[in-house]
């Protein structure tokens, strides 16, 4: 793969690649450690709640503020400079890592799960920002790149986020605080380079109503059709990212006998497979916005998820001691099933870059900001969906394997979907095909 685009380098781009990239990292590496040391090292043990019920509402903490804050992050995204927001942001974060320190110290869960929340708020607020900047600081030509870019660097940040979460939880408090408070300053001193722009809508009055903003928010976006259409094509793709890693473990432990250790690996293969799809999909694209892509991204979700359930079908393990990597890369059927894992990776990647440049081209310069956070809103639906439909599914199959099958096929559905309300996907397809 050739060198970077010139103008990753540049400040107009690298310092809000690196601000994003830093803001998920902490925002995983905080998480991550946080459910490990209620799930194995006895965290709020004696609270109010069962350590699985405190799991399961520390996952409803951190997703909240996108239903109640993404109207208002959108709105002042479009009032102020977006540039002062992320450096304010960025800001807020150093101040959540501060008392999330002093939780740290003091082991105390609930404090720890209020930080959460406040981290959530925190990505809310950014989310507008980091994706309707990036059309005022890239060319037209530089966008779909610079969007492939932004999606690989997130999942990267969010798989090293996970795994050094991971490693460091219970060593040493102080190597913990350390760590999320000089990751956040250095978010911070990133933010502090991106270049000023100018605020789309000086004049908008904030409605501070949250209910009021969202119903309108969505009313207005809805009414939109390519707009809408882009949303519900990335939320899919949220969607289904969400149902793979959530039942990951549980499918690494019983249909591929591994241990922590290999569904490390399995995740690994994901995400890599998330950024390294991101970025040629963009190269591929040649800076023009080509549709096809997703459709040719979607064909490669389903067939690769189908043989992932094919090969693994009649597969299950009940030894008592789970194998680690090595003894796992012993086996024949390790190498085909970590193929197929990133090849799944790899076409969500193919999948949404375009549709998110897509919701950014379509959208005026006045609603960018706007048309991202309802995307947000619909994300957050889609993975609280996925959540509450895979428990469904897995108590009436008790298969994890089902689900997985199921969610493979639901990308026939979701490409039919596409293809009525829009045909500019059949369109660019056989307009690809004839260069």
């Amino acid at each position: 793969m050739n060198s970077l685009p010139q103008f990753a380098t540049t400040r107009r781009f690298a310092p809000l690649f690196l601000t994003q990239f830093l803001g998920a990292f902490n925002d995983n590496l905080f998480k991550t450690t946080l459910f490990v040391l209620i799930s194995f090292y006895g965290l709020g043990k004696n609270d109010w709640i069962p350590s699985s019920q405190m799991l399961n509402f520390g996952a409803l903490l951190f997703v909240l503020p996108y239903f109640l804050f993404s109207a208002l992050s959108g709105q002042l995204a479009s009032r102020y400079n977006k540039a002062k927001i992320a450096r304010l942001t960025k800001a807020l974060e150093i101040g959540i890592m501060l008392l999330a320190g002093w939780g740290f110290y003091i082991q105390s869960a609930l404090l720890l799960l209020l930080c959460l929340f406040m981290m959530g708020v925190h990505s809310t607020l950014f989310g507008p920002v980091k994706y309707a900047i990036l059309p005022e600081y890239l060319h037209e030509k530089e966008l779909l790149m610079g969007n492939g870019l932004i999606e690989s660097g997130t999942f990267i940040s969010i798989l090293l986020g996970q795994m050094i979460g991971t490693a460091i939880a219970g060593y040493s408090v102080w190597v913990l605080i350390g760590t999320v408070l000089l990751v956040a300053m250095l978010g911070f001193a990133s933010s502090t380079l991106m270049p000023n722009v100018a605020p789309k809508e000086p004049n908008l009055q904030i409605d501070k109503n949250v209910i009021r903003s969202t119903k309108l928010l969505c009313k207005e976006t809805f009414q939109q059709k390519e707009l809408f259409t882009a949303i519900i094509g990335i939320s899919w793709f949220w969607f289904v990212g969400a149902v793979y890693t959530t039942q990951l473990p549980t499918f690494v432990q019983i249909h591929l006998g591994g241990n922590q250790n290999v569904f490390n690996l399995m995740l690994a293969l994901f995400s890599i497979g998330i950024a390294l799809g991101s970025v040629l999909c963009a190269r591929l694209s040649r800076g023009e916005l080509r549709l096809g892509l997703v459709v040719l991204g979607n064909v490669g979700l389903m067939i690769s998820g189908c043989l992932l359930v094919w090969f693994c079908y009649g597969r299950q393990f009940h030894h008592t001691e789970l194998q680690g990597i090595f003894s796992f890369l012993g086996n024949g059927f390790a190498y085909p099933v970590m193929i197929l894992m990133w090849l799944i990776g790899f076409f969500g990647g193919f999948f949404s870059v375009p549709l998110y440049t897509w919701l950014q081209t379509a959208s005026n310069d006045d609603f960018r900001a706007h048309a991202i956070a309802a995307n947000n809103i619909v994300n957050a639906v889609f993975m609280v969906s996925s959540a509450i439909i895979g428990m469904i599914l897995l108590m009436i199959f008790d298969s994890i394997l089902v689900l997985y099958l199921l969610v493979a096929l639901g990308n026939v559905g979701v490409m039919v979907y596409l293809f009525k309300r829009s045909p500019v996907f059949i369109t660019d397809i056989r307009q690809w095909v004839k260069k």
